[in-house]
């Protein structure tokens, strides 16, 4: 079998990777290596954090309906109970903006849901 002589293919491959690590601080950047495991670490910590945001941000949803329903005698748990009983159909994200951003709207929305319930 003829050799094979990799020069451009792997100057670009390596190339690839020192470029995605050029940001990183030390050797990261610098011996290919190095960049590998790193370049390895960033894309999967990236993964993770991804789904980390998307419970960061459901909590923080809720902290601030529950903050807001509470001040008007009920909590998060039995208003989302009493949504799904009546059939409103308002999702967690949209419920936290008209609470913090519109608290009038956000009573007027407890009491249709309360005058449905009785």
């Amino acid at each position: 079998m003829t050799r094979v002589k990799r020069g451009s293919v792997a100057r670009k491959y390596r190339k690839n990777i020192l470029d995605f690590a050029s940001g990183f601080r030390g050797a990261h950047s610098r011996l290919f290596r190095t960049a590998t495991q790193q370049k390895q670490k960033a894309l999967t910590r990236a993964y993770v954090d991804r789904k980390n945001k998307k419970r960061t941000l459901r909590r923080l949803w809720i902290a601030r309906i529950n903050a807001v329903a509470r001040r008007y005698g009920s909590t998060h748990s039995g208003l989302i109970h009493d949504f799904y009983k009546n059939r409103v159909l308002l999702n967690c994200k949209i419920l936290a903006q008209v609470a913090t951003l519109d608290a009038y709207s956000f009573l007027k929305i407890i009491e249709e849901v309360n005058e449905k319930k009785s």
